[in-house]
């Protein structure tokens, strides 16, 4: 009796004989030469991928990289200072409201009278200065003068804009814009802090 492996074997071989037997040796010698571009192909595939590694593989550096030491966090002070610097001048508060009608007009947008309130927190030592400005546009001249108005005045904040349109066929748009400016009152800090 034959082990099982044996006769599967057999049996697997077996079409492969008949075939050999019915057609003689043209069927091996198309299976060899197919085999042997086969391989040929698998070994320049193998041989490509090999190439494409080595070209991404990135060398180590020889000594490793030197840390650079981290600065020391500013301190309290420093940042309070860095926060009073960025703030406006009261007393050029106008001129920044002059510098939106400029820019309102630079985008064609037409600016009726604006709305003005001014306030003062004692806590922080902030003055603020909103403006409220009923304009008319396009909708891209009225977000270009919005960009434009924060990249003009940056210690203001866009806190509204609002848009209206009556028809949906209009190419006009009304809108609602209400910016803060943060002020300081223009002293230098030594001086504000004596009584």
């Amino acid at each position: 009796m034959k082990p099982l492996q044996q006769l599967d074997l057999q049996q697997a071989l077996l079409p492969l004989r008949l075939m050999l037997l019915r057609g003689g040796q043209a069927p091996l010698i198309a299976g060899a030469v197919l085999l042997c571009v086969l391989g040929a192909c698998g070994w320049g595939w193998v041989f490509q991928q090999r190439a494409a590694l080595q070209h991404m593989v990135v060398p180590l550096p020889s000594a490793p990289p030197v840390l650079a030491a981290a600065p020391a966090p500013a301190s309290a002070e420093q940042n309070l200072a860095l926060f009073y610097d960025t703030l406006g001048e009261k007393r050029y508060a106008e001129q920044q409201v002059k510098t939106l009608f400029d820019l309102a007009a630079k985008n064609g947008l037409s600016l009726s009278q604006g709305e003005y309130k001014s306030a003062y927190d004692k806590a922080s030592r902030v003055s603020t200065y909103q403006v409220v400005l009923p304009v008319k546009g396009s909708y891209q001249a009225l977000w270009s003068f919005g960009l434009q108005a924060l990249r003009a005045v940056p210690f203001a904040s866009l806190d509204e804009l609002a848009f209206r349109r009556e028809q949906i066929a209009e190419t006009s748009l009304e809108a609602r814009v209400r910016l803060t400016f943060y002020l300081k009152d223009g002293l230098p800090q030594a001086t504000r802090e004596q009584p």
